[in-house]
């Protein structure tokens, strides 16, 4: 009798540990499962390959009524650095209709800190209106670049835009040391506790593209002030940044560029500071943006990002616009 209690026991705590395991392997609301993932890409028509035309750095995609929207710069050469925002809309993801500028240069020859270019675009729904975050640059020739970041308000997507008169909202830091005392680009919002999340990239004075790391700052309202966080770089190397609410927390996609250990992947922090890889991402988009539903409703209902675009890079073309699914990979 004795020997079977023993057995019985046994058996029950086996029994036990083998519940917990596989309850602990479970995914969580946060990490939607930490199956390995990877990128498939399909045309973005409308936005897509053009000859003599550059299409890149697209923001994050709304859907206002039946419409997705996309806002992105675009020029006449590879580079960022000379133009304008421009956006596009679409019923289904995949067919655009480019429909115009909706942020230009600021006046030429004024000195103004976005008279050579404005670029990478990010859009922010609040308050019931339009926030278009974007970077600019002087046509100072002894700092450059000389990014900073600056805002345009409307009471609709389609626009008209007006440009804050406290631009630029974010500037790198005065001290040579900080991360960001060279340059800051590529705005990325959410809402957070009440609050207006605001992450951004930042490159330190001597250091090169690959040593880019990202920063956050917060604001209590869309307009600002912003106020950077004392724990910059919340992400020690990010070239690119896409942010988004995953359950109570937030994840960020990792591009290609930046230390080995956090490329090709997802990370996730449950403060929205300290982050932690939870997936690696084959063949990961470049400089995306996705389409984020619960980016602005502070619900704690976030879900990992499933589509978006990115630049598309084909030999013989300048950058365009594709789009990305994300889905998951065999190991």
């Amino acid at each position: 009798m004795k020997n079977k209690m023993i057995r019985t026991l046994t058996l029950l705590f086996v029994c036990t540990l083998t519940l917990t395991a596989a309850t602990a392997q479970e995914p969580t609301a946060q990490d939607q499962s930490l199956v390995p993932m990877k990128a498939v890409y399909s045309p973005a028509e409308g936005i897509g390959v053009q000859q003599g035309v550059m299409r890149r750095d697209p923001s994050d995609i709304i859907k206002v009524a039946d419409l997705y929207y996309v806002w992105y710069s675009k020029g006449p050469q590879s580079s960022g650095y000379d133009a304008t925002v421009w956006y596009a809309t679409s019923p289904d993801g995949h067919q655009w209709t480019e429909k115009g500028v909706a942020i230009e240069k600021g006046t030429p020859g004024s000195g103004s800190w976005d008279e050579a270019s404005v670029f990478t675009p990010n859009i922010l729904v609040a308050e019931g209106k339009y926030w278009l975050f974007f970077s600019g640059i002087s046509a100072n020739m002894k700092v450059k670049p000389d990014t900073k970041i600056g805002l345009a308000v409307a009471d609709s997507p389609d626009g008209p835009w007006t440009k804050l008169e406290s631009n630029p909202v974010l500037k790198g830091g005065d001290d040579p040391k900080k991360f960001d005392s060279h340059l800051i680009d590529d705005a990325c919002l959410i809402v957070r506790d009440g609050k207006y999340w605001f992450y951004y990239k930042g490159r330190q004075l001597g250091k090169s593209p690959a040593q880019t790391q990202l920063g956050v700052a917060i604001a209590d309202k869309p307009e600002g002030p912003y106020i950077k966080h004392p724990s910059n770089p919340v992400i020690p190397g990010n070239h690119e940044v896409l942010v988004w609410p995953q359950g109570k927390g937030v994840a960020a996609l990792i591009g290609t560029v930046g230390p080995k250990s956090i490329t090709h992947s997802i990370m996730f922090s449950e403060d929205g500071v300290n982050f932690t890889k939870t997936h690696t991402v084959a063949n990961v988009p470049t400089a995306a943006g996705a389409y984020r539903p619960e980016a602005f409703t502070d619900s704690g209902k976030g879900e990992r990002i499933q589509w978006g675009v990115h630049i598309g890079k084909r030999k013989g073309s300048l950058p365009f616009i594709e789009r990305f699914d994300l889905v998951p990979s065999e190991k």
